[in-house]
C-alpha cells in the first residue's frame, strides 16, 4: 500500500484551528504552501500536548545547542480562520517532534492513525532479528512541517488560544459547561 508524505519545508502558513461550535469542534492542523493545502484532524488534547512539547523542545534546544529563541509574541499573530476548503486528509494517530541543529529548525510530523493497533510484545525472543523489525507506521500517510523557532512560537501561541476558546469549565467540577448547563456531579446530578 502506498502512502503520502505531505512535506512543507517551510510552509507559508501552519496553524491549529477548529471547525464547529464549542462542544462539537473538530480540531485540525493545517499547512499551506506551494499551491497546496493540507488539513489533518486530531483531538483537542493532541493540540494542547503539541503546544506544550514544542515549548519544551525549544527550551531544550536553547539549553543544549545555544539556539537563540525569540520571546513569546507580544502581539496576537495569525488569528484568521482555517483556509477553505477544510478537507480532512487523515486523522492523526501519532505526533513526532525533532530539532534539526544544522538548519536550526523544528520538525513536526503528524502520522495517520493505523488501521489496527500494533501489538507490542514484552520480553525478547532470541530468534528475533532486529533487521526484520518494521516501523509500525512506515506505510501510513504523514504531514511533515519544518518551522523556524519564531514560527514555532507563533504556532504555540495560536494553538493555546484555540484550545482555550472552547466551553468554559464548571466552577464546581471543572467539566465543560454547555450553553444549556450540565448535570454537575458536585450537585448530585442536579442541573447547573
Amino acid at each position: 500500500m502506498t502512502h503520502q508524505v505531505h512535506a512543507f519545508e517551510p510552509p507559508e502558513r501552519f496553524v491549529a484551528g477548529t471547525v464547529g461550535p464549542p462542544g462539537e469542534r473538530t480540531f485540525f492542523l493545517q499547512a499551506r504552501g506551494g499551491g497546496r493545502l493540507v488539513s489533518v484532524a486530531l483531538e483537542k488534547v493532541q493540540v494542547s500536548l503539541l503546544a506544550e512539547k514544542l515549548e519544551e523542545l525549544l527550551a531544550e534546544a536553547q539549553r543544549r545547542f545555544g539556539v537563540d529563541l525569540p520571546e513569546a509574541p507580544a502581539l496576537v499573530g495569525d488569528n484568521d480562520p482555517l483556509d477553505t476548503p477544510v478537507d480532512e486528509e487523515f486523522r492523526v494517530g501519532t505526533l513526532g517532534l525533532a530539532f534539526d541543529v544544522d538548519s536550526a529548525t523544528v520538525v513536526i510530523e503528524a502520522i495517520a492513525a493505523g488501521e489496527a493497533e500494533v501489538e507490542v510484545e514484552l520480553g525478547g525472543d532470541e530468534d528475533d532479528d532486529e533487521d526484520d523489525v518494521e516501523e509500525p507506521d512506515e506505510d501510513l500517510d504523514r504531514l511533515r512541517v519544518r518551522l523556524t523557532p519564531e514560527a514555532t512560537r507563533e504556532f504555540i501561541e495560536r494553538a493555546r488560544r484555540v484550545v482555550n476558546a472552547g466551553r468554559p469549565p464548571c466552577p464546581l467540577c471543572g467539566q465543560p459547561l454547555d450553553p444549556a448547563g450540565h448535570l454537575c456531579p458536585r450537585h448530585n446530578g442536579y442541573h447547573r
